[in-house]
């Protein structure tokens, strides 16, 4: 179990700027340019700038934050944004929540700080091998003592995730009553360390870290493997054993790929 962050007594601002960023990425196959396309339009369906909002703004009330302004856009063809300023103080008045981005109230602007939250699609498919692979960019930046770890495990159950990657920043510094600067104002080994025990249990995972610099990078992998689970359009009793082990071999390279971050050789 984490323990509780510890608070420093400060002299002013906790100006210390959190920064959670995630690439979650869902990851399929799709026998026919049909079922494709109908890939693509279930993914903007299921992921549209509206279903966004709400898993940000339940984002927001998980760190204990308050909505300034929200901005949401869906695209065409495919994909969609929403950003959502967000404060650590409650704020007079009603939040901006219009559908393009624009000038803020007055009132808002007077309580604006670096605290954000934000997300944005990238469905896909690959131009002639099947696979379809569908990626959410999402970050989490917080000014003052609220912290976006609090939202880690949420937002990798609310997106189909096959392979996530995280990153995690603490950037400035804050000074206590005595003027000494602090760079970090909470204890922290690894992202993993404030995952559920249900996620860790059900991906693969490596960490690369830099603790001099407050950076901390942790990428997963599902480690469950169904291909049922990875075929849109299509289920493994209408496919032979000679499909079966080709489109296996497809989908896990682009699991591979996508973890490792590089591409891989052909192999038989």
């Amino acid at each position: 179990m984490v323990k509780p962050f510890e608070k420093l007594r400060l002299h002013g601002f906790n100006n210390l700027t959190k920064s959670l960023s995630f690439s979650i990425y869902d990851i399929c196959y799709a026998q026919t340019e049909q079922h494709r396309q109908e890939y693509i339009s279930y993914i903007d369906e299921q992921y549209n700038a509206d279903r966004l909002t709400d898993i940000l703004s339940e984002v927001v009330d998980i760190i204990g934050a308050n909505v300034l302004n929200i901005a949401r856009q869906d695209y065409d063809p495919q994909g969609a944004s929403v950003t959502i300023l967000v404060c650590e103080e409650p704020i007079e008045g009603s939040p901006d929540n219009s559908e393009n981005p624009g000038p803020l109230p007055d009132s808002v602007v007077a309580h604006l700080d670096k605290s954000h939250i934000c997300v944005h699609t990238y469905p896909e498919v690959h131009p002639h091998d099947g696979i379809c692979t569908f990626r959410a960019d999402i970050e989490v930046s917080t000014c003052g003592l609220i912290s976006p770890l609090k939202a880690l495990n949420f937002l990798i159950h609310s997106f189909e995730s096959d392979i996530v990657t995280i990153d995690y920043r603490v950037r400035g510094f804050t000074r206590d009553i005595n003027g000494v600067k602090h760079y970090i104002d909470h204890p922290i080994h690894s992202i993993q360390n404030f995952m559920d025990e249900q996620t860790k249990n059900a991906f693969q995972m490596v960490d690369v870290n830099v603790y001099q610099e407050n950076l901390f990078h942790t990428k997963m992998m599902l480690k469950e493997y169904d291909l049922n689970n990875y075929l849109f359009g299509t289920g493994v009793d209408e496919l032979d054993e000679a499909q079966r082990k080709v489109i296996n071999k497809k989908v896990k390279r682009e699991m591979r790929e996508i973890f490792y971050g590089r591409n891989l050789p052909e192999m038989e």
